[in-house]
């Protein structure tokens, strides 16, 4: 008997039998529910006569909150069955939303509402560089993928370490750390490198025919002369005479863009260490008459064969992007602007690694690929092209901080512990014990018979790969200030907290509602607060996969190779979003605003006039113009196609999920994905139609695919059409892509972009759509209060957090549900200041 008691007793709550569905809910599901919902083939797979009231386990305490809100809702018991009363409605969600809230607090309160968690990428690669002052440095591909949870990589359950994890951790720390202390010692130098001498561009002006002198009286020079000595490399390349003056005026021409494998560079130049450089460029626009190239006359596909070859003057403003090239062929985006026809110097800072180059792209030009035949900028009278005469680098520029000095001081080892001490004071985010002090130093010390350096060098690497400076370490209950201000300062800055942060975690005085609140407009008032909207941009709408994908060379030539369109389309999102928190923008804009930011290139893929440069910059669209709030950008048009096809479905689900927080179920096993039809004889609308008429399909594609269907205006880059691309079916259509060949696509099947939401209102098409969306404000602002609440606390919204959640959308609705009241509202909210 005793023993039996003993075990007994000794259950866990875990183990204890499940406590049986409330008697009036039980009541409720075996009137209106039970006929339809029960066996083995129940719809959607829930067996009502058989699920349990097991609220600790996870998977069934979802299933019974879908329960909750599918009646809630009204979505249940479906039309058709007998009137359900809001007595009996209500009734029934209250008896299961008691006890679920009351489980789901009792467990916040003993363990937190979010477990313990590792800095991911983001954070640990701007952890250690705001640690070692060293902004330049590139840690996040170094370090394994993080795991995601509710579409974030913020969230503890999916943030462990292994032990492959680990040993890429000290392999980086060390790694970060020697980069840093090498660039400490690196002198800065000043050097001018000249096209006339890069290897990758005299290789193309040996041979390209508009390379040559042109009437010095007309433009001072833009080309080379092909000279048999410097063919053979017994010569250097000149434009003709030995005059310095003359000399400087030399440069490389071009009409085409670079890509991979034909990238004509500043080989001249390798950044010798990391850090800060100032580039500046000597280059201008030209126009050339005109290669031997193709373009349509009308219909006419003609070749322009000119009766010389020259070039003159540039009559078009082009942009330029500079890019960073690594040994590999990697290239990362530095920095872009205009060169106009007078010949101008350019600057740019730019952070470097070790070992790269420079590569200048004339990004709006064409790229050619084999068997090309033309350019699309090209005309009878010629094409634009770029000229470069020089660039000029300075660097690596000095820090304000000389991390020599701070990480070694004067290397003698009396000196060891002080340095070790300063580096984990820096380091930890909360005042650090004695034992791991000695235990960092005991490394220091054990290593200090093979050097000074190297013993250091140690030390600080264990410390950089320490749960201390890799965890965000809080308790359950209310935040300690030092928890707190990593709290906030990892959410708005994603990084450590800076110094004023810490002073205010020091005196306690951040745990204040108007100290709280006047650190978080500190930070949003920062520029680095974009690394907060960045990041979040990259999971909540997927950002971070925009290159995934290549528009289809057959179907979209006029968008594959072009780098610009895409890094124009992704700055479009990430400045639009910053800029509607900075300025406390209503959420409605989110999916109908009257501003958005372009460029010229941008611009022109969006159809709307104006727009000059290729600076990104604040645009007010025209009146009725679609373009206004996120689901028409092109970034997000993009990242919910294929780089072939576009499905309403993927589009549907997308929006349900990221833009107005109502997530559809996974689909039914067994049933094949739909797959639109390429060759243009059936439009998607079709055979979605024929999809719909399986009975366990419809159920889900009711909501689905209306929202999706009023992007089908868009395609796979977020052009407008109003037809179908196809390879078969349709009408031919002239022109020539990027890549230089001539189109081969056709025009299909028409676009109908027209629905009816499962509420039963309707819309013609997506201008129609987005004042439906933007009406219900309410539902835009909660979606982004329960995205941001799991971005900010690493745990999503609980069934026991919803009242807070509306608590925080009143206090913000007074602000038309403004995000940057949202933001406050939120990190004063219990949800943020407590564990």
């Amino acid at each position: 008997m005793t023993v039996a008691l003993l075990a007994a007793l000794a259950l866990s709550a875990a183990e204890l039998p499940p406590a049986p569905v409330p008697s009036t809910a039980r009541a409720f599901l075996d009137q209106r529910c039970t006929a339809c919902h029960k066996g083995a083939k129940a719809p959607a797979g829930l067996d009502l006569t058989a699920l349990r009231f097991d609220l600790n386990d996870t998977h069934t305490f979802e299933r019974w909150v879908r329960i909750h809100d599918q009646v809630r809702d009204g979505a249940m018991p479906p039309k058709g069955t007998p009137a359900l009363g809001a007595a009996e409605r209500g009734a029934f969600v209250k008896a299961i939303a008691g006890p679920m809230i009351a489980h789901e607090t009792e467990r916040n309160a003993a363990r937190g509402r979010s477990v313990l968690r590792r800095l991911n990428r983001y954070e640990y690669e701007n952890t250690v560089r705001d640690l070692l002052g060293a902004p330049w440095l590139q840690l996040r591909d170094g370090l394994p993928e993080d795991g995601i949870v509710q579409r974030f990589n913020k969230v503890g359950q999916a943030l462990d370490v292994s032990h492959v994890q680990m040993a890429r951790y000290l392999e980086t720390a060390e790694q970060a750390l020697r980069a840093v202390i090498k660039a400490a010692g690196e002198p800065e130098r000043l050097s001018r490198h000249y096209a006339r001498d890069q290897r990758r561009m005299l290789n193309r002006m040996r041979y390209s025919p508009f390379n040559r002198h042109p009437e010095r009286a007309s433009i001072p020079i833009l080309g080379f002369e092909a000279q048999p000595e410097v063919l053979a490399e017994k010569a250097p390349l000149t434009v003709g005479d030995k005059d310095p003056a003359t000399r400087e005026l030399e440069g490389f021409a071009t009409p085409a863009g670079t890509y991979i494998g034909n990238e004509y560079h500043f080989d001249t130049f390798t950044a010798p260490a990391g850090g800060k450089y100032r580039l500046r460029f000597n280059a201008f626009s030209l126009w050339i008459h005109t290669l031997h190239t193709a373009g349509f006359r009308g219909d006419k596909l003609t070749y322009w064969r000119p009766d010389r070859e020259k070039t003159s003057k540039g009559r078009t403003v082009e942009p330029l992007t500079i890019y960073a090239l690594a040994r590999g062929g990697e290239k990362r985006l530095l920095g872009s602007f205009d060169v106009t026809p007078e010949p101008t110097v350019h600057e740019l800072d730019a952070y470097l690694l070790p070992g790269e180059q420079i590569l200048p792209d004339a990004a709006r030009l064409f790229r050619s690929r084999p068997g090309f035949i033309g350019s699309p900028d090209a005309t009878e009278e010629g094409m634009p092209g770029v000229a470069y005469r020089w660039m000029e680098v300075a660097g690596p520029l000095k820090p304000e901080r000389h991390m020599g000095e701070a990480l070694f001081g004067s290397q003698k080892p009396e000196d060891a512990e002080r340095l070790l001490r300063a580096f984990v004071k820096a380091a930890y985010r909360r005042p650090a014990t004695e034992p791991e002090i000695q235990r960092y130093l005991k490394i220091v010390k054990d290593r200090l018979p093979q050097g000074f350096h190297e013993a250091m060098l140690a030390g600080y690497t264990a410390v950089l790969c320490s749960p201390g400076f890799l965890y965000l370490e809080e308790e359950p209950g209310l935040l300690a200030a030092p928890a707190l201000a990593s709290r906030l300062s990892y959410l708005l800055w994603n990084t450590m907290p800076d110094g004023e942060l810490r002073a205010r975690a020091a005196d306690g005085s951040v745990r204040k509602a108007a100290v709280l609140r006047a650190q978080a407009n500190r930070l949003l008032d920062d520029p680095r607060s974009k690394d907060f909207t960045d990041a979040f941009l990259d999971y909540w709408l997927d950002l971070r996969k925009l290159n995934d994908t290549t528009p289809d060379v057959v179907l979209y030539p006029d968008y594959y190779l072009d780098d610009l369109l895409n890094e124009s389309a992704m700055a479009e999102t990430q400045l639009f979003f910053h800029d509607l928190v900075k300025r406390n923008r209503p959420a409605a804009e989110l999916v109908d605003a009257k501003v958005t930011m372009l460029n010229a290139h941008l611009a022109k893929h969006y159809g709307i006039a104006g727009v000059e440069g290729v600076r990104m910059r604040p645009v007010t669209l025209p009146a009725g113009h679609v373009r206004g709030g996120l689901m028409t950008q092109a970034s997000v048009l993009k990242v919910t196609a294929n780089g072939t096809t576009t499905s309403p479905v993927l589009r549907g689900v997308w929006l349900m999920e990221r833009i107005l927080g109502d997530p559809p179920p996974p689909p039914p096993p067994g049933v094949p994905a739909v797959e639109p039809d390429t060759r243009g004889a059936t439009t998607i609308r079709q055979q979605l139609d024929k999809h719909r008429s399986i009975a366990s399909c419809a159920v889900c594609h009711i909501k689905i695919d209306p929202p999706g269907f009023a992007l089908e205006n868009f395609d796979v880059l977020g052009g407008w059409r109003d037809k179908y691309r196809s390879t078969e079916e349709g009408e031919p259509v002239n022109g020539i892509g990027k890549n230089g060949h001539t189109f081969t696509f056709r025009l299909a099947q028409p676009v109908d972009a027209s629905g009816d939401l499962a509420g039963g209102a309707q819309f013609r098409n997506v201008a129609d759509l987005k004042k439906l969306l933007a009406a219900d404000d309410r539902q835009l602002a909660r979606n982004m209060v329960r995205q941001w609440v799991t971005y900010a606390t690493g745990a999503p919204v609980g069934f026991a957090d919803r009242a807070e959640v509306e608590r925080i959308l009143d206090a913000a609705k007074g602000d038309r549900y403004g995000l940057r009241t949202l933001l406050h509202e939120i990190i004063e909210s219990p949800l943020f200041t407590r564990k």
